[in-house]
């Protein structure tokens, strides 16, 4: 079945790179794009105007949520060590344990795909907290999340979660790091059956990629694991580096190099590699390495960061910056990491936060546009991924021009990045499966899925204070933005 899409404004891709056309079309077949420009001549089967809308390539998400909005526990309730967002030494001696069942852990993928699907978001890399679970992810929970990607159409890269240790909070208030080398071992042998299993299911919909923890999470053996598993496999690998000055500081104490340095030193900072956040590195006025070793590092390695604005701006936090790393060579794709998976808004913010961090080097929107669809293929080894080209996949989103909050639209990436949001998508299409239409993603209920993610995140609410110091009773650390009256 041949498609022909129409708007006012399509993203097409020459020399290189975006470029715009006015009263655009894009022409698919199956999976694949045939014509992107004007006045296509060819018969077609069905055509869709989209009228005042901008028809783009669908967003690529390194960094997806693929969890309930939790973030909604912890806003604005003061110090996250006293809200159970990290394991006390009781809550350890005590024992792990699940939050969720096997069934709500899958209920929690379902509920996130909707809503990248919702936000223009065509290929997910999800991530989610491990902090509600006993330890990690398994082979045959991840095969279950495959099977709902299969079903909504999602365009995913999974693989289960591991790692060989984590933070825990000392009784006097400090950080120290437990160790369990044999869980890490055995996640990542399910890793690797994972990627024996599903690497190219569903016409090449669903990949694989290896997903260790964070890197202050990780034993050596298993690190080097992992560089000998993914030079044998080939797939990508992310790992979270860099986000914080605590981990920057444990892994350089107990690995003697940065982590930058250390991923190198076990040959996994390679061009295969996502890292998410990339902002403290040597040479940041936060950490104790000085020098640009690290910067350095990044751009002759093509590694990728990962970069996700909003979740760390919320915090008061920021990459220093954008667009001086992106002078300096390094690659960049996008991630959303929280609620709400809305590009958009990591555009705009990403956007406003570089200016600030360095206001002698503007990045603009059309960067952030290009990190979030190129920067997200490139990383992935896919040149099929993240432009409207001849050849490349059908993975497209229809941004809906039409709102009265966008104001006047003389530039559809401008106007995108002042004054829209990712609710303003109103079509996607994946492998040239029409997964979302007229607003509403094909096949859910917003409403049955927000009444059950509103059940569920109370036992995420009673794990937090369950490890919290003093495990205090949930409304004593959760308080709302105002008094309730009774």
């Amino acid at each position: 079945m041949r498609v022909l899409l129409s708007a006012d404004w399509v993203v097409g891709f020459h020399k290189g790179d975006h470029a715009l056309i006015p009263g655009g079309e894009v022409v698919f077949s199956g999976p694949t794009i045939e014509f992107v420009g004007r006045n296509f001549q060819g018969k077609v089967d069905r055509r869709i105007d989209y009228g005042r809308a901008l028809i783009g390539p669908g967003f690529i998400d390194l960094d997806a949520l693929g969890d309930l909005d939790t973030e909604v526990l912890t806003f604005d309730n003061g110090p996250w060590r006293n809200l159970g967002r990290v394991w006390t030494e009781d809550a350890l001696r005590r024992g792990p344990q699940e939050a969720y069942s096997p069934e709500e852990e899958l209920f929690k993928y379902r509920y996130a795909f909707t809503q990248l699907i919702r936000n223009g978001i065509t290929t997910a890399m999800p991530i989610t907290s491990m902090l509600y679970r006993a330890w990690a992810e398994s082979y045959d929970e991840m095969a279950g999340v495959a099977a709902i990607a299969v079903e909504m159409g999602i365009r995913a890269y999974l693989g289960p979660c591991y790692m060989s240790g984590l933070t825990y909070q000392r009784a006097d208030g400090s950080l120290a790091q437990h160790w369990d080398e044999a869980k890490g071992m055995a996640g990542l042998d399910d890793a690797a059956r994972f990627i024996a299993d599903f690497e190219g299911r569903a016409q090449g919909r669903i990949r694989a990629f290896l997903a260790p923890d964070r890197i202050e999470t990780q034993m050596p053996r298993v690190l080097e694991r992992t560089a000998a598993l993914q030079r044998e496999s080939g797939v990508p690998m992310r790992l979270h580096c860099c986000q914080s000055v605590y981990e920057f500081e444990t892994v350089l104490s107990l690995r003697g190099h940065t982590p930058l340095g250390w991923l190198e030193s076990l040959g996994l900072l390679t061009e295969r590699a996502i890292l998410p956040h990339g902002i403290y590195i040597s040479g940041h006025p936060q950490v104790s390495a000085k020098g640009d070793a690290d910067m350095k590092r990044l751009v002759t390695s093509g590694a990728t960061v990962a970069h996700c604005p909003v979740v760390f701006g919320r915090d008061g936090e920021a990459l220093s910056s954008f667009a001086s790393y992106l002078a300096a060579g390094v690659r960049f794709g996008m991630g959303t990491d929280t609620h709400p998976a809305d590009m958009v808004e990591n555009i705009r913010l990403g956007r406003m936060l570089s200016r600030l961090m360095t206001p002698d080097c503007p990045a603009t929107a059309a960067d952030f546009y290009r990190a979030a669809t190129l920067g997200g293929a490139d990383a992935l080894g896919r040149s099929d991924l993240g432009r409207l080209a001849p050849g490349a996949r059908a993975d497209i989103a229809v941004f809906d021009l039409s709102g009265f909050h966008l104001g006047q639209v003389l530039d559809p990436i401008k106007a995108m990045a002042l004054a829209g949001t990712g609710r303003d998508f109103c079509a996607s299409f994946i492998d040239g499966r029409e997964v979302m239409a007229d607003f509403q993603v094909i096949g859910s209920d917003p409403a049955e899925l927000t009444r059950a993610a509103d059940r569920q995140i109370l036992k995420a609410r009673a794990i937090h204070a369950d490890r919290a110091p003093g495990r205090p009773a949930p409304e004593h650390i959760f308080r709302p933005a105002f008094p309730i009256l009774s």
